[in-house]
């Protein structure tokens, strides 16, 4: 599947937002978005309003771009929340939050989403403790996600275990930072995501 491989940091300055793809860096000075808060491109500079249409568009692809989602699985997504009752936007991002990348994310077991994508990727995880590499699976109420007994003697996973001590996971997860595990106690409302979005301009685009 095709995937973006250039800079994460013109991902965020496109967006002028921080979509923390580079984990803790982006809470430091050398955040690319704090010292040039400008769109990448010879024209980046030139502000202007947008219309309706591109309000939407970027709504969208930042929120793509927060997640690690291409078009298709995205628009994907976006039929399933508007087939599930409830209101749709909030129905796509809720989603969104079950990816099992992000609730590795989440848990506190990656510096970024990019970064939980790999480690599932590569088999470092398990889900009720069975073997998982799909980094797209939508968890449910009650699963439990924890790094693989033999991965746990990896420096990688030491370093992330070590750092997890300081970090908060959603009230919608359980984590036992001792068991390198979380369990999904219920699944994420829309006020459990802190990251801004406006949905209702995705609906609105998609609903042309």
């Amino acid at each position: 599947m095709a995937r973006y491989t250039g800079p994460a940091c013109k991902l965020c300055r496109r967006e002028g937002t921080k979509l923390f793809l580079k984990g803790d860096r982006c809470l430091t000075g050398k955040c690319a978005l704090e010292r040039r808060n400008t769109a990448p491109g010879q024209h980046g500079a030139n502000t202007k309003k947008l219309k309706e249409y591109g309000m939407q568009l970027r709504e969208k692809e930042k929120t793509k771009r927060y997640y690690g989602v291409l078009e298709r699985q995205f628009y994907n997504y976006f039929k399933e929340a508007d087939r599930t009752k409830g209101m749709t936007g909030e129905n796509l991002i809720c989603l969104l939050e079950r990816r099992l990348d992000n609730v590795v994310y989440r848990m506190g077991m990656a510096a970024s989403h990019k970064e939980a994508r790999q480690l599932v990727l590569h088999g470092h995880f398990t889900l009720n403790g069975k073997n998982v590499n799909i980094p797209s699976l939508i968890v449910k109420a009650g699963d439990v996600v924890a790094v693989k007994e033999s991965s746990r003697s990896s420096e990688k996973i030491k370093a992330l275990a070590d750092a997890l001590a300081t970090k908060t996971a959603p009230k919608w997860l359980d984590v036992n930072k001792d068991a390198l595990s979380c369990k999904v106690a219920t699944l994420p409302a829309r006020d459990d995501v802190d990251f801004e979005f406006n949905e209702q301009l995705i609906v609105e685009l998609y609903s042309k």
